[in-house]
């Protein structure tokens, strides 16, 4: 027997003799359960036949030592109380106190916060090197392919213009014209006080050309192309179409990524140059209609506030705004998994990244035309 009881008067005797390891643990501690505290005062366990004592019977017997302090039985050990047990007192006296419940509340207002920064900015961080790897991986496939012009796909590029562009110029048109309107309209509110209508002209010709052409283009197609993009390559991950490419061998950046990127900054610059015309046809018109100046005035006036450089900084910015909303859209649709309802999330994710990557690079060269005086 492991353990042997022995009463006399109020005092309990206890012998631990033999091997207390943790296969023995199910015998102890049914063993020790049995004993019987009622009308003892005192506890004496001899420790010096007990050969073995791991760490889990250590725990056992410290659970029978404390159930009989817990009862107001004094407890003494002969000739001396285990190292284990020691060090098991001297481990739980170090551990702080828990804090106080106002204390821990604080805490929790203060930490929560903090850590939804950090989980934010390490995300952010992580998010920010996979695009960059996405940047890297098509720049690598472009420097491959551009020897080879056939691997540029033109059949493929020539249908995303197609769909990018060609089916874009309605709703590209109608925009312009009300946009031109609208400008035309607020700059005669403010400029007749000034008794300065003719300077109208001026301001749908520059806002037109150097800003608001391009840009809302940028925007339109940043919500109906990015979110195609997004749309069509998420669709075809989770067809596992995408796998089926690299299996056969096939680049699944040159022949869904590239074709695309290449497609929309030809067809940008394209549908700028036509919301641009039309712009200055609304703003003619309103002119006409609302101002009374005619036609050959507000052509010989267009001319004279075109700078040499007007036209060409819309122009310049199209390819990239092109290039930014395509490499979102892409970027999203490569990233699908598992459900349609992510596929439903990443092409959100992908026209709100779109319209704000082209703002940033519209506020980018503002600043950089400024600075060249441009």
């Amino acid at each position: 027997m492991p353990v042997t009881a022995q009463r006399s008067a109020d005092t309990l005797q206890l012998a631990l003799t033999g091997e207390w390891r943790i296969a023995h643990y199910q015998s102890l501690h049914a063993e020790l359960a049995q004993l019987s505290l009622a009308h003892v005062r005192e506890v004496l366990i001899r420790t010096d036949q007990l050969q073995a004592l791991d760490l889990s019977c250590s725990l056992l017997l410290r659970d029978f030592v404390e159930r009989a302090t817990g009862a107001g039985i004094g407890v003494q050990f002969q000739p001396a109380a285990p190292d284990q047990l020691r060090l098991i007192e001297q481990t739980l006296r170090e551990v702080p106190p828990p804090p106080p419940e106002h204390e821990t509340a604080l805490l929790e207002a203060v930490e929560e916060p903090v850590e939804a920064l950090g989980r934010r900015v390490v995300g952010g961080w992580r998010e920010t090197l996979r695009g960059l790897g996405f940047v890297g991986r098509l720049a690598v496939t472009l420097l491959a392919v551009v020897p080879h012009p056939r691997r540029l796909r033109p059949t493929s590029v020539s249908r995303h213009v197609y769909e990018t562009g060609i089916t874009a110029i309605p709703i590209i048109s109608l925009i312009a014209f009300l946009i031109s309107v609208i400008i035309a309209y607020i700059g005669a509110q403010e400029l007749q006080r000034f008794g300065a209508l003719i300077f109208v002209v001026d301001l749908i010709t520059i806002g037109v050309l150097r800003e608001l052409g391009v840009l809302l283009t940028a925007i339109v197609v940043a919500g109906r192309s990015g979110s195609a993009f997004a749309a069509e390559i998420g669709a075809m991950r989770l067809n596992e179409e995408v796998d089926a490419l690299e299996a056969i061998g096939v680049d699944p950046y040159e022949v869904l990524v590239l074709p695309r990127m290449l497609a929309l900054m030809i067809a940008l610059p394209l549908l700028t140059v036509i919301a641009d015309g039309i712009g200055l046809a609304g703003g003619a018109l309103l002119c006409r209609v609302l101002l009374d100046i005619p036609l050959s005035q507000y052509l010989t006036r267009v001319n004279d506030s075109i700078a040499a450089t007007t036209f060409w900084v819309g122009i310049i910015k199209a390819p990239v705004f092109g290039m930014l909303i395509s490499l979102a859209g892409t970027y999203r649709g490569m990233q699908v998994r598992d459900s349609s309802r992510e596929l439903g999330r990443l092409t959100t994710v992908a026209v709100v990244e779109a319209i704000f990557l082209v703002i940033l690079a519209d506020a980018l060269f503002a600043v950089l035309f400024l600075e060249l005086d441009i």
